[in-house]
């Protein structure tokens, strides 16, 4: 169990002044600096305490970009700390790993186990919001050190009696700081037994007493302790920020009378086919007043003909703007209402949050001073040439104003957590400063740390992953674009590893309302099934832009293009969700699998796994303690069966090879046996293009069955 530590006084090395010394007052707690690693004061290569150091600390995990960003958990998850830590000769080393909450001053201690050589690990678990802050201390046990030299001396001759004065020595010098008056006594006894009068052999089974050992670890010099020269940090998520089912809808689209757009209220009414799929996050793009300045047409056209709604996206209108509802939308009054019909259900509604304007929209008339001008005097509008956005202001981040603006931008977050909202839908934040974010989550945090960002950050990867190191929780990823097996293995497996798993919280959608990618074009049933279930199982994070996935939804605004044919971000749509060869059930069967295996819910310990056919992929992710096992094997395939052998690691989920295994397809409900590290499978995408096995170990069988 991890302990508060409290450093004791420094004693002197004479036993009997050593004793005396542990009646002395202690060390007040906690008596580093915030973010100062205790004994980090005296370091330094000019003090006496540092040249006696002989500890070396190397190699630090998790350390993002040398401790510059926190690493990441989730709420109730472990972080396990190693190093590299050594010394010259050939003495024992104890490590201790120290951390503490955000805010705390004393250090909270756990032993460090060695394996390997000269590599140490140490863990606790990141119980609380929003923060931790570790780092490491390290010296010689100089005790453990004496026992093992003592071991291996005979028990005769003044050498032998020498050595038992040293360590009564030892024994004294750590009495004096011992925490307690009856561990400073034990202590003392066992210095006076040992250069007693009883046999020799006798003795020598008390100096050797692993209790001693364990007692006098913590008893060392501190003065000769070596500190890791920083704290490290850790920041602490959410639950959902690990795990999450996300669906995204138009509210607009919402309503059962195609002679009608939707609103909020009918939104509430799709709630519970929203729930029945298994989803718990519901997220709607931008509610607000739309601009009529340049309105956009049908499948972007420049033009928009009379009625078209615009897109969402140009936020804006005399009717107010980021902290308003759109009239056709509701009232406040129905989003409140919204929210809480969506909890009673299990569901999160989480709001696009989208840093432009509309011509239209009330800060152009208001404050001019936040958008770039254009020579003539005019705003500029958004553009990626060739294409241009004229219905769209961005903002200008190095406006002379900037202090006003960030302020605002931030005040659109916290009037929406004002009105309950946890969680956000970023729109393309990597075209905002780096600066701002940093700042703006650090300020939404210090109000809420449970908030929830996630970022719409399709662009490279280095500046995805840096936006989640300045604070973002989740990010979309790059799935849509890996569908061949090499590119799906080297992909999750960067993301699920060290040391880009430290940090980043990956969130995979098949499609969105921008993403109609090249296989979804031009597939069959069976690729809607295979995308969704490996987004599913891959990312413990996932999420779809329905109706059109459950639809399946597939024609491309062009050739070469990657829109939808009349895209929900122009029209409004209305979708038949009773249609019977929808996907919902098929959605709903996975989405219920995801919450009934722990192995899912986390990606941690995902595993690709060498299978004989190079259109069939095969991982599996298990929990620590190996009681959920799955095993997925997807057919890439969608116009051919394909079959192979599957080697799988048994012996690391404790399958005794002789035994056989019960395997359940948790898509089917077939259930067969299997034995030995081999088993053969076949997928028809026709019946099955993928499938979702438990392995059940033969011990766990056995409970069941009462044997």
């Amino acid at each position: 169990m991890p302990t508060t530590h409290t450093p004791g006084p420094t004693g002197r090395t004479d036993p009997r002044r050593v004793a005396s010394a542990a009646t002395g007052p202690a060390r007040k707690r906690g008596t580093a600096r915030r973010g100062e690693p205790p004994g980090a004061s005296d370091a330094g290569p000019a003090t006496d305490a540092a040249l006696r150091r002989r500890v070396v600390i190397e190699d630090v995990t998790p350390e993002v970009d040398g401790g510059r960003f926190p690493a990441r958990r989730i709420l109730g998850e472990r972080l396990v700390v190693e190093a590299t830590i050594f010394a010259d000769g050939q003495e024992p080393i104890a490590a201790d790993l120290l951390y503490r909450r955000s805010g705390e001053r004393a250090w909270n201690r756990v032993e460090m186990e060695q394996y390997g050589e000269d590599r140490f690990r140490g863990q606790f678990v990141c119980d609380e919001l929003p923060s931790y802050e570790f780092t490491i201390e390290a010296w010689i046990h100089t005790f453990a050190k004496w026992q093992h030299d003592l071991s291996r001396r005979k028990p005769s001759g003044q050498d032998f009696e020498v050595a038992l004065e040293m360590g009564a020595h030892l024994l004294a010098d750590g009495a004096g700081r011992a925490p307690s008056e009856g561990d400073r006594r034990t202590l003392l006894r066992a210095a006076d037994q040992i250069v007693g009068s009883a046999p020799r052999r006798q003795r020598l089974r008390a100096a050797l007493d692993p209790d001693l050992t364990l007692r006098m670890r913590s008893l060392s010099n501190p003065r000769l302790r070596t500190a890791w020269h920083r704290a490290l940090r850790v920041k602490v998520d959410p639950p959902k920020a690990g795990f999450s089912s996300w669906y995204e809808m138009f509210p607009r689209s919402a309503s059962p009378d195609p002679d009608r757009p939707g609103t909020l209220r009918d939104v509430e009414r799709r709630l519970p086919y929203v729930a029945e799929m298994g989803f718990d996050v519901l997220y709607l793009p931008p509610i607000h007043p739309i601009g009529t300045t340049h309105r956009k047409g049908p499948n972007n056209a420049d033009v928009a003909r009379p009625g078209d709604p615009g897109s969402p996206w140009a936020i804006g209108s005399p009717l107010g703007g980021h902290k308003a509802i759109d009239p056709a939308l509701g009232t406040f009054a129905d989003f409140r209402n919204l929210l809480r019909a969506a909890r009673r259900l299990g569901i999160e509604i989480a709001l696009d949050v989208a840093f432009q304007c509309s011509p239209d929209h009330p800060y152009v008339t208001r404050h001019p001073e936040w958008f770039r001008k254009r020579p003539d005097g005019t705003i500029q509008y958004a553009e990626n040439p060739p294409k241009k956005y004229q219905d769209i202001y961005p903002f200008d981040y190095e406006t002379e104003a900037r202090e006003s603006l960030w302020q605002e931008l931030l005040s659109i977050f916290l009037f929406w957590m004002d009105r309950g909202v946890r969680i956000f839908r970023v729109d393309n934040p990597h075209t905002k400063p780096f600066p701002f974010w940093e700042w703006c989550i650090a300020e939404i945090h210090r109000v809420d740390p449970g908030v929830i960002l996630l970022a719409e950050a399709f662009t490279r990867q280095t500046i995805m992953y840096r936006l989640t190191k300045l604070g973002f929780t989740q990010s979309y990823s790059y799935f849509p674009w890996r569908y061949d097996k090499i590119g799906i293995t080297r992909y999750f497996t960067e993301l699920t590893h060290p040391p880009v798993s430290d940090f980043f919280h990956p969130n995979a959608w098949p499609n969105t309302p921008d993403i109609l990618t090249g296989p979804m074009q031009y597939g069959s049933r069976a690729v809607f099934i295979t995308r969704l279930v490996l987004a599913a199982t891959l990312s413990a994070s996932y999420g779809i832009y329905g109706p059109p996935f459950e639809l399946m939804e597939n024609v491309p605004r062009e050739k070469g293009s990657e829109e939808y044919l009349d895209s929900e971000k122009y029209v409004v749509k209305h979708w038949d969700i009773d249609r019977p060869d929808s996907l919902r059930s098929i959605v709903a069967r996975v989405n219920a699998i995801r919450r009934e295996n722990p192995a899912l819910q986390s990606d941690a310990r995902l595993r690709f796994h060498r299978i004989a056919n190079g259109r069939l992929i095969a991982y599996s992710k298990a929990t620590e303690d190996n009681q959920n096992i799955i095993l997925c094997v997807v057919n890439l395939d969608p116009a051919a069966t394909r079959a192979g052998h599957l080697t799988l690691p048994i012996a690391d989920w404790g399958i005794p090879a002789s035994e056989p295994y019960e395997v359940s397809e948790l898509l089917s409900g077939a259930a067969c046996t299997w034995q030995g590290n081999s088993a053969f499978v076949e997928l028809d995408p026709g019946t099955a293009p993928a499938q979702i096995f438990r392995l059940h170990r033969q011990a766990a069988l056995d409970q069941r069955e009462g044997r």
